[in-house]
């Protein structure tokens, strides 16, 4: 696995053990064994997780995640330590690179944050720059059905555009800030807003960030 990904892993299969199964998470409606039995379930059993993004499948993903939701918590934590099977793309390090880096920083991230004494962690200079390179790569897709403009932006200046639109709203904080905006965790980013109240409303209340 790459670094950053195991990294990641580890520190949120800690998280998901240390919380406990019925912690809060900041995905709507998913405690902390939802969460666990949705990373489990999105690496070993391809046939369902598609279900996330395809209609025709979504009935098959709620009985696979009741199914797994269903395990002992400690056996979801170890499979989620252990990483995917040989069989599984996400066993391949290009693979596990790509997908993992950002999908474990985030849900690390929504358990970290769901809870009140939380704090901003310190990320070293290169891993913000391995987020910022994925944040690009992504933002159009995040972005595409928001009600405003959005441009993304760093401090250093360097930006990129989630949508095109009027009035625009633009974003500035951290790569791993302004991803977790993206990723719809709006009220949790620590980042900048700039643009017309309005729109910096609608912005910060839609549901449609995201994927």
């Amino acid at each position: 696995m790459s670094t950053f990904a195991k990294r990641e892993r580890l520190l949120l299969a800690d998280l998901l053990e240390t919380a406990g199964p019925d912690a809060p998470t900041l995905c709507e409606g998913w405690r902390t064994r939802d969460l666990a039995a949705h990373v489990v379930v999105r690496e070993r059993r391809p046939d369902a997780a598609g279900g996330n993004l395809i209609k025709q499948l979504a009935s098959r993903l709620d009985r696979v995640m009741e199914e797994y939701g269903a395990k002992p918590y400690e056996e979801l934590i170890q499979l989620i330590r252990t990483g995917p099977p040989r069989f599984s793309p996400f066993s391949l390090k290009q693979v596990d690179e790509a997908a993992n880096t950002v999908e474990f920083y985030v849900h690390t991230e929504d358990v970290r944050r769901a809870q009140p004494d939380w704090t901003p962690r310190e990320l070293d200079p290169v891993f913000q720059d391995a987020l910022w390179s994925r944040l690009e790569r992504a933002a159009r897709l995040m972005g595409r059905g928001i009600p405003t403009g959005l441009v993304l932006r760093r401090p250093n200046g360097q930006t990129t555009v989630a949508h095109r639109g009027t009035p625009v709203v633009t974003a500035t904080g951290e790569p791993s800030e302004l991803l977790l905006f993206a990723y719809g965790r709006q009220s949790a980013a620590k980042v900048e807003l700039e643009g017309e109240k309005d729109a910096i409303a609608r912005l910060s209340e839609t549901k449609q960030l995201g994927i």
